[in-house]
C-alpha cells in the first residue's frame, strides 16, 4: 500500500507547515516528522483511520496529528490524503 496526496491534500499540508514555521520553526518540524510517521502507518493499517464523524456515510476516514485532521480514502493500493483541515 502506498500513501499518496492529490494536488489540494498536498497544498493544504504544506500550508500547515509554512504557517506554524512562521512562528515556530521547530514545531513546524515536529509536526512534518509526527505526520510523515502517523500517515506511514496508513500503508500497513489503510482501515486504521476513523470514518468522519460528520459525514459517516461518505466513503472517507481521518487521522488526527496534533490538531489537524487528515482525510483520505483508499482505491486499490493506494491511500490518498484528499484534503488536511484544522480541528477548531
Amino acid at each position: 500500500m502506498k500513501v499518496r496526496f492529490t494536488p489540494t491534500g498536498r497544498s493544504q499540508f504544506l500550508s500547515v507547515i509554512a504557517y506554524i514555521h512562521r512562528d515556530k520553526p521547530d514545531a513546524a518540524r515536529t509536526f512534518r516528522k509526527k505526520a510523515e510517521d502517523t500517515l506511514r502507518r496508513l500503508e500497513q493499517f489503510p482501515e486504521s483511520g476513523r470514518h468522519i464523524p460528520e459525514f459517516p456515510t461518505l466513503p472517507y476516514r481521518e487521522v488526527l496529528v496534533s490538531s489537524y485532521r487528515f482525510f483520505y480514502s483508499v482505491h486499490q493500493d493506494t491511500v490518498w490524503i484528499v484534503a488536511v483541515w484544522h480541528a477548531a
